[in-house]
């Protein structure tokens, strides 16, 4: 543990370091597994990572530097090679600490004499003239090396400039006498004697043949043409060529990139275009060939019928090629293994298609495009993921341009923007429409926007004749390489409201086990057909979501559909009201939903986890209680309404708030319940009442009233007093609001309910301070305090102690008023009730002002206008504006 905490903090580690080493570890415990099987073991003291030591590449590269010490030449520069190979720049890049660099330097210390005993092998083997540029600039690096340099002198020497060679001697004898203060040693001094001397012993030898050497091959050309109008994509291409670039150089391996996607995101198209741009870094050679992982008809090509297509295009004849598959293989990496040159495998269904067509050339570049992530092509073969997504607004635009011209767009901009949004940055779905509207040079571009506005016929106007453009048919083929199960979830999933979807909620959509759900939305995603947005969040294209729904009412019939959703819905409920009940456990419950799915049992929810839930799922729950209202699914509607209503109020979404109780109050009269009726017009009288709707408060009030007055209903007749209490003190009629706070008050003493008793204390008291009567105000809300304080009910708390602060500041007791003010403050964000925190800084604000503190007055002003803004409060923000003006 020491030793972990010095290499990690460099002798300067956090105050609670072990605690972060702790986490640390445990988290570096799920993600090693995924690396070749790696464990972390504790013991006694400390940790050790258990793995097999020849999957660690450092590891590996010592073997077989190792090894080609006692190999033959031949033998010892194909280890020393594939060693090099290994290295992809620098070791541990971008991390400074003293253990750190210390094995940075070890490692490239191996790396230089690793490079140094190749560059002698190659040097025997009569390459002098290929190795002149390498060792230039190896020797520009480490000016003062004298292998290096000896190694440069021989190889200038015999490429026929003795010339070059002395003045290389002459330049490091210089600067090792003024750097060093001394005289290269004896072995190159003897070298540069025998070069003056001409001698027999640095004369060239005769080459010897390249391990790789064979017979004069035709140089193939195979890629298609340079994708016509490709746009954008400027980020991506310069993934690619990093890549390439970043592999470049002696040692270095054979590149493998990955272009992965959705059908029509244009991957076969990014991948032309790079390769046509880079063409010339191949000068031995392109190779193109279309595994048909993803065709309608055709099945998959299979990596042997392409091999063989690939050695042909090389110069094979077929009747001189190996009849073994292996064997067939073997030649076409052979063939490969010492040429220069691009390989693209289009379409490419899974890994195990494409890896048998990977050459044998460290010098080659190998691009796939799937419509799959090909994580083993990453793990086994180093392989760079570049995966594509859609084109933003602007490409988007940029390509349409392309196809019809900068004149026909800006003459319809509306229609353009409808165009780009239905299309959705697709680019096959735009280079479709673009077609079709070029097709009919004189049809409005509107006239297409309306088309594609349809969503019932939107994949209809994106589909053509040929299914290499073809939308439909490209979602069609993706669809069709899933499991069953994983596409049945994505039909569901295309038929749930809301924008997104978690695990768990999709597990209740599809009725599966959270792990069977997490493990095919994973299926999904790496087929590109959804992505994780989110920690456990995922979504897919709209243009995806209409053929998934399209599938999903041909394959399934509508009485799975119904089930699927009520699923989903319920599920939805369900955790709202357990969410509702940990924000506000001392709010009188209501009767739960009843048709709960059968399934996993939900989490424990503790305040903080079930306001983070609320915040993730609130566009869901809102889209499930608009499909349970259109389904006539009344009693999930206003139980809906019930579950979001402590989050809606304190997080100031009054708007959200009347929305949903408007629609529980129409579901409530649906059912015939009086209760939820008398709940829904009670909650729309405050909505309204706080948003500035007074005559309609007053009419929702007076409604639930008279419903709680037949029901005989003391408890809600009390909660609608108090309602019609703030609807009054809105309006500046405080005496009013105060006989109502009263009744309330009454009411609640007659049901012996301590909580809601001290609730209408509190109003009573509030009221009692606006109409000037402090010192009966002040009991009241003490009274209050204590009986909140003694149930621990931190939201009844922050009101009182708000009142109180109150009634402090206006009888002059600013210090008091202050505290009160704070105390509130306090236990108002950490309840997350950014509705009364806007109230309470405003109060607090007024405190600092009348106290001379005109800063501290104006930054709790500016924060409450601020609150007043975001929870659309205009009038009340356009108050404490004039204050602040003012």
């Amino acid at each position: 543990m020491d030793e972990l905490l010095d290499r990690v903090w460099a002798g300067r580690p956090p105050v609670r370091g072990r605690e972060t080493l702790y986490s640390y570890v445990s988290r570096l415990r799920k993600l090693l597994p995924q690396a070749a099987g790696a464990r972390i073991a504790r013991h006694a003291g400390g940790y050790a990572i258990e793995i097999d030591p020849l999957t660690v590449d450092a590891h590996r590269f010592r073997l077989w530097v190792n090894e080609a010490r006692e190999k033959d030449d031949v033998a010892a520069q194909r280890l020393l090679e594939k060693a090099l190979g290994l290295w992809r720049g620098d070791a541990f890049a971008g991390f400074d600490t003293p253990w750190l660099n210390a094995q940075r330097e070890r490692l490239e210390h191996q790396r230089q004499t690793a490079e140094a005993d190749l560059f002698e092998l190659r040097l025997r083997a009569g390459r002098h003239a290929e190795l002149v540029e390498t060792l230039t600039v190896r020797t520009a690096r480490h000016p003062l090396d004298e292998r290096l340099a000896g190694q440069l002198m021989l190889a200038l020497y015999r490429s026929g400039r003795q010339a070059d060679a002395l003045q290389r001697y002459r330049r490091i004898r210089r600067q090792l006498v003024e750097e060093l203060g001394t005289d290269p040693g004896a072995s190159l001094q003897a070298l540069h004697r025998q070069i003056l001397a001409g001698a027999a012993e640095v004369a060239a030898p005769p080459p010897v043949p390249r391990p790789d050497a064979g017979p004069e091959l035709p140089v193939p050309r195979q890629l298609p043409p340079r994708p016509p109008r490709f746009t954008g994509r400027a980020a991506e291409l310069a993934r690619l060529t990093a890549a390439v670039d970043e592999s470049a150089g002696p040692g270095a391996g054979m590149t493998v990139l990955t272009i992965g996607g959705v059908g029509g995101v244009g991957k076969t198209w990014l991948a032309l275009q790079w390769a046509c741009e880079n063409v010339d870094r191949y000068p031995d050679g392109q190779l193109f060939v279309n595994m048909r992982g993803y065709e309608p008809v055709e099945p998959p090509l299979s990596p042997l019928v392409a091999v063989t297509g690939f050695l042909e295009a090389l110069g094979v004849p077929l009747e001189h090629m190996p009849v073994d598959p292996g064997a067939r293989f073997g030649l076409y990496r052979s063939i490969t293994a010492g040429r220069r040159m691009l390989i693209v495998l289009d379409n490419v269904r899974d890994g195990s298609q494409a890896a048998p067509l990977l050459p044998g050339g460290p010098a080659c570049t190998v691009i796939l495009t799937s419509r799959r992530q090909l994580v083993g092509m990453a793990a086994a073969h180093g392989a760079v993921p570049v995966n594509l997504d859609v084109l933003d607004q602007a490409e988007a635009r940029r390509l349409l341009d392309r196809h019809l011209g900068p004149g026909r767009l800006d003459a319809e901009p509306r229609a353009v923007a409808d165009i780009l949004t239905y299309c959705g940055g697709l680019p096959l779905a735009l280079a479709v429409s673009a077609a079709r509207a070029a097709l009919s040079p004189h049809l409005p571009l509107g006239a297409l926007a309306a088309e594609l506005e349809d969503a019932a016929i939107r994949l209809e106007m994106l589909d053509t004749a040929d299914p290499a453009a073809s939308v439909r048919r490209a979602f069609a083929t993706s669809f069709q390489a899933l499991t069953a199960g994983a596409a049945e979830l994505l039909a569901w999933m295309a038929l749930a409201p809301g924008p997104d979807i978690g695990v768990e909620a999709a597990a209740a959509l599809a009725a599966l086990p959270v792990s069977q759900a997490r493990g095919l939305l994973s299926t999904l995603e790496e087929s590109f057909l959804v992505h994780r947005h989110a920690a456990g969040r995922w979504r897919m294209h709209d243009l995806v979501r209409l053929h998934a729904a399209e599938r999903a009412r041909t394959d399934f019939p509508a009485s799975q559909h119904e089930a699927a959703l009520r699923r989903l819905v319920v599920f939805y409920l369900r955790r709202a009201y357990n969410g509702e009940r940990c924000l506000a456990p001392h709010r009188a419950p209501i009767e739960p939903a009843s048709a709960a799915p059968d399934g996993e049992p939900a989490p424990r929810l503790d305040h903080d986890r079930a306001w983070r839930w609320f915040i993730e799922e609130h566009a869901c729950l809102l889209a499930a209680q608009y499909l349970a209202a259109h389904r006539g699914w009344h009693d999930v509607v206003w139980r809906m309404a019930w579950s979001l209503d402590t989050f809606h109020y304190r997080r100031g979404g009054l708007h959200e708030q009347f929305a949903v109780w408007t629609a529980g109050l129409e579901a409530a009269r649906r059912l015939g319940d009086i209760t939820a009726q008398m709940t829904a017009h009670r909650v729309l009288g405050h909505a309204c009442s706080r948003m500035n709707r007074p005559d309609e408060a007053l009419e929702h009030f007076n409604q639930a009233l008279t419903l709680a007055g037949d029901a005989g209903d003391l408890n809600a007749q009390a909660y609608i007093h108090q309602g019609l209490a703030v609807l009054w003190a809105g309006q500046e009629r405080h005496r009013k609001a105060l006989e109502h706070a009263t009744h309330a008050l009454r009411h609640y003493e007659m049901l012996d309910d301590p909580l809601t008793t001290a609730d209408a204390l509190n109003d009573v008291g509030w009221y009692a301070a606006h109409d000037g009567r402090f010192d009966e105000a002040r009991v009241h809300c003490e009274a209050a305090l204590r009986i909140f304080r003694l149930h621990e009910h931190h939201d009844g708390m922050a009101n009182t102690l708000d009142s109180l602060g109150f009634i402090a500041h206006r009888t002059g007791e600013h210090g008091e008023a202050l505290e009160c003010y704070t105390q509130a403050l306090a236990i108002i964000r950490r309840n997350r009730n950014v509705l009364d925190e806007a109230g309470i800084l405003e109060h607090l604000g007024d405190v600092h002002a009348a106290l001379g503190e005109r800063r501290k007055a104006v930054t709790a002003w500016n924060a409450a206008y601020q609150g007043y803004r975001t929870q659309r409060r205009y009038q009340d923000a356009e108050r404490l504006r004039q204050r602040l003006s003012r």
